[in-house]
């Protein structure tokens, strides 16, 4: 695996670089937003790591320019911001995750770890399943092109990682799952104590798909959320 790390800590880099070297993991590190993002553009990826605050150009900044380029090649990134609206910002602008410093760099390995699952596991649905749709009443999705159809008009504004929360979803339809299982079945990780990532990504969701007549993606107060097409009732 090859991984560029854009973080102007370096003793941070350092301390990943060690936990690098112990997986074997190809890393190059550079301190600098813009020679970073120019360093990704010169390079083949299979993973970038990006701190939100660099000199010269920030994470977010980073994350928003790559996605024009790359829908797919996975994105975590590095932030010492923890508020909902932070978390919001950072994965519209495509990251696939967050990691919210000080970090424990074995929870870092297993997001990487976890990241690199989903996109083997995306790139060989792909080829299992060319120019398949997973078809309900009102919705159609395709892993292999990434496109979401809802009543035949293209959704078009998913991260990523929306993306993959929905098909799970609609791949079980009116099941509930809990956050924990939400973090370990999506984004491949055990639950390390950060359940609100889930919840960002449910919000979001829910505001691009759904009205408040029909959310899709439906509370089941403790204990989930379950996906389901039916229409909320008004209470008597």
């Amino acid at each position: 695996m090859k991984i560029l790390m854009i973080e102007d800590n370096e003793s941070v880099c350092s301390m990943v670089e060690m936990f690098f070297l112990k997986e074997g993991i190809e890393g190059e590190f550079i301190n600098d937003g813009l020679k970073g993002y120019q360093r990704y553009k010169d390079g083949e990826w299979d993973l970038l790591i990006v701190d939100w605050m660099l000199p010269n150009m920030d994470g977010v900044t980073i994350c928003r320019k790559i996605r024009e380029q790359d829908k797919d090649i996975p994105i975590i990134m590095l932030t010492a911001k923890d508020s909902e609206s932070d978390q919001v910002l950072g994965l519209e602008m495509g990251a696939d995750d967050y990691v919210t410093k000080p970090f424990s760099p074995l929870a870092l390995m297993a997001r990487i770890k976890a990241v690199s699952r989903r996109t083997r596991g995306v790139q060989k649905n792909n080829e299992e399943n060319r120019n398949h749709y997973l078809e309900t009443q009102m919705f159609k999705i395709s892993k292999e092109t990434r496109e979401v159809l809802l009543n035949g008009e293209h959704i078009t504004n998913l991260t990523p990682k929306e993306f993959d929360l929905l098909y799970y979803f609609i791949e079980h339809p009116r099941q509930v799952f809990s956050r924990e299982q939400l973090l370990e079945r999506v984004w491949g990780y055990q639950y390390y104590g950060d359940e609100r990532t889930v919840d960002v990504h449910i919000k979001r969701l829910r505001t691009k798909i759904g009205t408040a007549k029909q959310p899709f993606l439906h509370t089941v107060w403790g204990v989930g959320y379950k996906f389901d097409e039916s229409v909320v009732e008004d209470e008597a």
